[in-house]
């Protein structure tokens, strides 16, 4: 792609975010969405392979779809209480279709099975703003609208979400989609503990983001897109092979690593809110992701490539790509938990 071309989409990107970041009005939150959906689509596109071509007219047709939703609750809303104050979502109609299309636009179980199929479809980079950069815009409006949601409903979609994303992606062979299914369980856990601490949403957010970009760039690196081919990553990069199994246990919350962090505080807020059988739920829920990425990582670290080839063997080849972004996330992603505290004490 030209790289003119390039920067202006990706600066796009960052003004329909902010735009959204920046309103208190439907119409401009509105907009922000729009030109997210619509900046992204060439890079989806870019490959010009059918499968992306596809994946993209998916996404656009469901993004296309929440945004009309949102469009049509604003109005709804406007045209009950007469203002369009992001803030001031008082009618119940109004707040549940706003709370169904922006879990669309997120890919919240039930409204999810866009997801998969769309991540499928990309190439590791593409996949990467999608699941990282896309969600925020839409998690902002979000956080800004749970108040006026009925608390019943984003139990259910969190309890959803957890366990579809855990049961989802059991039977995957192809990394893309288990990310994808690992995407939906996280903001299952956003959900259900925004009604009672919104700042542990934020915080879970902001772990997810690294431990998911370090999980892509990693892949990136390794050229892997299916099980089959993690387990040639042994053989051709041993370190990277260790720290992008580590990512994925961390994604999965285990506990010397960042992922617990966020799972740990949000089960603990649940169990003071009283509330001991959806944390049981959740904790559950949490073993069935956990499978997968320890899947994951023995094929990549225990297992060899069953293939045999007279070539050369590509063994530690140098790479070409830039690994600074990769360092940086990998130790954010697998780190964190020694300072849970001071992060605690800087979002309360």
């Amino acid at each position: 792609m030209n790289p003119y071309v390039l920067a202006i989409l990706l600066s796009s990107l960052g003004m329909g975010t902010t735009l959204t970041f920046a309103s208190s009005h439907w119409l401009l939150a509105w907009m922000g969405l729009e030109i997210n959906t619509l900046a992204i689509t060439p890079l989806m596109a870019q490959q010009h392979h059918p499968r992306a071509v596809e994946a993209t007219t998916k996404y656009f047709l469901t993004q296309a779809t929440a945004a009309a939703m949102i469009l049509f609750a604003a109005t709804t809303n406007a045209w009950i209480t007469g203002e369009w104050d992001i803030n001031n979502l008082s009618h119940p109609i109004a707040s549940t279709m706003t709370i169904t299309a922006l879990a669309l636009k997120i890919g919240l179980a039930p409204m999810h099975f866009w997801l998969p199929e769309v991540l499928q479809g990309l190439d590791l980079l593409t996949g990467l703003i999608l699941s990282t950069w896309q969600k925020l815009a839409p998690f902002a409006l979000i956080i800004q609208v749970a108040p006026t949601i009925d608390p019943l409903m984003l139990t259910t979609l969190g309890l959803l979400s957890t366990l579809i994303g855990g049961w989802g992606g059991l039977n995957q062979t192809q990394v893309r989609k288990i990310l994808a299914y690992s995407s939906i369980a996280h903001m299952g856990w956003m959900i259900i503990i925004l009604q009672y601490a919104p700042q542990l949403t934020l915080l879970a957010l902001g772990t997810y983001i690294f431990m998911t970009s370090t999980a892509f760039l990693s892949l990136k690196m390794a050229s892997a897109t299916k099980i089959s081919t993690m387990t040639m990553m042994w053989s051709k990069a041993p370190i990277l092979a260790s720290t992008t199994a580590l990512a994925l246990l961390s994604l999965g919350g285990l506990p010397p690593l960042t992922g617990f962090m966020p799972k740990w505080l949000i089960l603990q807020e649940m169990a003071k809110q009283e509330l001991p059988l959806t944390a049981t739920i959740m904790a559950l829920a949490a073993l069935l992701s956990l499978y997968f990425y320890l899947r994951l990582c023995y094929a990549m670290t225990l297992t060899i490539s069953p293939n045999t080839t007279n070539a050369t063997t590509p063994w530690r080849v140098k790479t070409t790509q830039s690994t600074i972004i990769l360092a940086l996330s990998t130790t954010i992603a697998l780190g964190l938990l020694p300072i849970a505290p001071a992060i605690l004490a800087l979002t309360t």
